[in-house]
């Protein structure tokens, strides 16, 4: 009986330290802050900067395609910026978007492709790829 309340314990520790350890295994999301940007920018990060605003159904529409993507192994280190479009108009006007739904790729500095208004969820899967090409 204590040997099999042993193994009990024994299976649960290491179960617990298993769980424990931290998986990358999804994009890594942010409010936009310049700071932080810049910095993903400089490491030469693949970032995706997500324009969107509450009351827009096209974002919501975009939500799960960009959920979807951001769970994927393959875009681990992708991060995601969210920039509310209501609240943060100067880097709305930073980023020249025009309106919400605004989705805006990058690798690093340079930009690789920009969409608005589109709820395909190929399109934009192809749009979040462009940050790979290097």
């Amino acid at each position: 009986m204590q040997r099999r309340l042993l193994l009990t314990f024994a299976l649960a520790a290491s179960l617990a330290s298993w769980l424990a350890i931290p998986v990358a295994s999804a994009a890594e999301r942010k409010t936009f802050d310049t700071a932080s940007f810049e910095e993903a920018q400089q490491r030469g990060q693949r970032i995706l900067v997500d324009i969107s605003a509450t009351w827009c159904p096209t974002c919501k529409a975009q939500k799960p395609i960009i959920d979807s993507l951001a769970e994927q192994p393959v875009n681990k280190d992708l991060v995601i910026f969210a920039v509310d479009f209501d609240s943060q108009k100067s880097v709305v006007r930073e980023f020249r978007a025009q309106s919400q739904s605004t989705l805006i790729a990058f690798q690093g500095k340079t930009e690789t492709g920009r969409s608005v208004g589109d709820t395909d969820p190929d399109s934009i899967a192809a749009l979040v790829r462009s940050t790979s090409i290097k």
